[in-house]
């Protein structure tokens, strides 16, 4: 490796935070607008445009002062545009519709629910021009589907699920086509449906814990015959793309790739992340896939998106990532995983040829400043194979550097190769980054995903230290100046990291992380059980067996949080419903009690994440002084903004 004589130009934490000028871009069906994420009114709302305009000629159709817009739905009617929205993150999501003819008026609630009732998702219905679908639980403890007249606000029940632990996957004409159900023992049953008698015949019964979140994706084909779901076809380490047959159950492989696996981790923001596969707007059809590996894998299916993709490649040097296209799939909207640039977005028209760029979240950011991800693997104690990413700071002798190594959340979750706000962050403050897809992630094969099972706050916590030994090893960490951070499940890690190693790690912060995992069991809704007995109940254990409980408790930092003696940083939010912010409070009212050095920034208008500009600001600006006082790195002109 090799660096310049020259360190980049410190890089504002604003720079890195702030709400981005341009982020979830598509283009309207009929290919005539561009709709968009950027800020209004002091937060993210969404803008539309024609397709040849600027942003100079956009008009903000959402006008959300309270929190910022991320998820947003094109209609078949170009008159309305509908958006999803929580209060203060309470993740009780509502769907709202707003008029483009009339962008200035308030937008209309069209799913009015009381407390513990959200929308889950939306779908378009060629069937039945100008309505939705949507799947909502208003009666709490169960998700149906309605048929929403858009223009109207009308609601008609479509399809009950009297199983809450079911999904009825229906057909471009609404029509149920197939049902996916866990059973008790956490077994899912992928079943068809008679068209004309509605007879549910069992084709396929899949796993139990190499699903943790269920069989995913799960996609009807376009002439509803078919289910495409990931799957570990005739036992195989990889998550291949497989055709069920409705009739037969006859499964047949879609898309595979050599050691590669199925790419799902969309699911988890399915409004800003790339898909699984990519479909043709206008027929449904898939078109390409997406698998991991250390730079993202797209695979072509559809001989006429190959040149499509051809064209776009030419754009960046980066991989693709979200697309959307009219229906016609003549004009395209395409953004870009890079790790040096974050999302920039082009125009491409397949008719004429023209390409333009359309916009940048950081127009400021300069990609030489910011610093390369590198892909690096190394072996666990127990010899299973962790791959990662190290990301080395600019112009800076790459040896016996500090280090942070950054956990990310889920667990069944993964880092992938992309540009990542935090990393260069810390990168550009003369820190190394490492982060590791420890067993349990996804997207490494079934046995690096099963190994996690019974391993929370064990084996899965060793990876980490592994990857800390390995990092020290190659010479680029100072063994002194290591620091350990993660969100929800990677702050649990750095609780248990500085619980159960406490001589490892120099500074920690903990980011809306578990610290009781025996309440957070407890919190899950009854009715998710038999979900649950795929992921937390088989890679945990069950807090109503009495032997795991003493399990859970053994493992939870809360009970070890006499060891803490790292300085800690701690972020909450009121509102989080996820981890509820009594279990933050106790961890740093009993640091706070024996005198160990412990900031906590609680955020009353937040969940489960900071998403809130000032909110985001202050966090990283306090994450910033708690690694230059611990690890010793570089401070911003704003590091001491909000200080505590």
């Amino acid at each position: 490796m090799t660096t310049s004589d020259a360190q980049p130009r410190l890089i504002e934490v604003e720079e890195f935070f702030a709400d981005p000028q341009f982020v979830v871009p598509s283009i309207s069906p009929d290919g005539t607008r561009i709709a968009y994420v950027a800020p209004h009114r002091g937060r993210r709302n969404v803008w539309v445009r024609g397709v040849d305009q600027g942003h100079d000629d956009a008009v903000p159709v959402t006008h959300d002062t309270r929190r910022g817009i991320t998820t947003y739905h094109w209609t078949d009617d170009p008159r309305f545009l509908l958006y999803e929205q929580d209060t203060d993150g309470d993740e009780d999501w509502h769907l709202h519709r707003v008029d483009l003819d009339a962008p200035d008026e308030p937008a209309v609630d069209l799913t009015p629910m009381g407390p513990g009732s959200r929308v889950f998702a939306v779908e378009p219905l060629p069937a039945v021009p100008g309505s939705v679908l949507v799947w909502m639980n208003p009666q709490v403890e169960r998700i149906d589907v309605y048929r929403v007249d858009i223009a109207s606000g009308g609601k008609v029940l479509h399809h009950e699920e009297t199983d809450p632990l079911a999904a009825t996957l229906l057909d471009r004409q609404g029509r149920p086509a197939f049902r996916v159900a866990t059973e008790e023992d956490g077994t899912i049953v992928v079943s068809g449906i008679d068209r004309s008698s509605g007879d549910v015949r069992p084709l396929r019964r899949m796993g139990g814990a190499e699903y943790p979140l269920s069989v995913n994706p799960q996609m009807v084909t376009p002439d509803g015959d078919g289910l495409l779901v990931g799957s570990y076809a005739d036992g195989g380490d990889d998550l291949r793309l497989v055709r069920i047959d409705r009739e037969t159950g006859e499964e047949t492989v879609v898309a595979a790739v050599a050691g590669l696996t199925l790419d799902t981790f969309g699911i988890l923001a399915p409004a800003v992340l790339p898909p699984a596969v990519h479909t043709h707007r206008g027929t449904g059809e898939p078109i390409a896939v997406r698998f991991v590996g250390d730079r993202p894998h797209i695979e072509v299916l559809d001989p006429e998106f190959a040149p499509v993709l051809a064209e776009l490649a030419t754009l960046s040097d980066g991989v693709l990532g979200t697309l959307s296209s009219d229906v016609s799939g003549r004009c395209w909207v395409a953004t870009f995983l890079h790790d040096r640039e974050p999302g920039v977005t082009w125009f491409y028209d397949h008719a004429t040829g023209e390409k333009r760029r359309l916009g940048r979240p950081y127009p400021d950011l300069d990609p030489a400043d910011l610093a390369p991800m590198a892909p690096v693997r190394f072996p666990a104690r127990d010899g299973l194979p962790l791959p990662g990413y190290l990301t080395l700071p600019v112009g800076v002798p790459p040896e016996n550097l500090p280090m942070v190594l950054l956990v990310h959340g889920g667990p069944w979750s993964q880092d992938i190769w992309g540009y990542n706000p935090e990393v260069q962050l810390m990168a550009n403050r003369g820190y190394a980054v490492l982060q590791v897809n420890f067993r349990g992630s996804t997207g490494y094969g079934r046995r690096h995903l099963t190994a996690a099972v019974g391993e929370y706050g064990r084996a899965m916590q060793g990876d980490l230290v592994d990857a800390v030994g390995w990092a020290v090893a190659q010479g680029y960490a100072d063994p002194a100046r290591i620091a350990v951070s993660g969100v929800s499940y990677g702050g649990y890690e750095a609780l248990v990291g500085i619980t159960a190693t406490p001589d490892l790690f120099a500074a920690a912060i903990d980011y809306v992380g578990v610290s009781d995992l025996v309440t957070a069991l407890r919190a899950l809704p009854p009715f998710t059980r038999r979900y649950n007995a795929n992921s937390w109940y088989r890679y945990l254990g069950d807090p109503d067996v009495p032997e795991q409980e003493a399990e859970l408790r053994a493992r939870s930092p809360i009970t070890m949080v006499e060891k803490i003696r790292t300085p800690l940083l701690v972020a909450q939010g009121a509102n989080d419903v996820r981890v509820p912010q009594a279990q933050s409070d106790r961890i740093v009212a009993s640091l706070r009690e024996r005198g160990v050095p412990v900031e906590y920034l609680l955020a009353h208008d937040e969940g489960h994440g900071f998403e809130n500009e000032e909110n985001r600001l202050r966090l990283y600006r306090a994450v910033e002084r708690h690694l230059a006082r611990h690890l010793g790195g570089r401070r911003g002109t704003t590091a001491e903004v909000d200080a505590a």
